[in-house]
């Protein structure tokens, strides 16, 4: 069984189902523990990828000569 890897905006959508849970306050104390872990993980994966992606722009604007780099925020 292969696991299909999430992209950015999955990830995103699937915090905001688990937020979604998480405040409408019908889940057991450990599932909403579990909840809150997924919800790091999927955090961590996405400022991962947010990372990887701010390193490709900062690479396509450095073959432009023309072009100033700055950094995100």
């Amino acid at each position: 069984m292969s696991a299909k890897k999430k992209n950015f905006e999955e990830r995103i959508l699937e915090i905001d189902e688990i937020i979604e849970k998480l405040e409408a306050g019908e889940l057991s104390l450990d599932d909403s523990i579990k909840e809150y872990e997924k919800a790091i993980k999927l955090i961590k994966e996405s400022e991962t990828l947010l990372e990887a992606a701010e390193g490709k722009v900062m690479k396509v604007l450095e073959k432009n000569n023309d072009i100033v780099l700055e950094e995100f925020e």
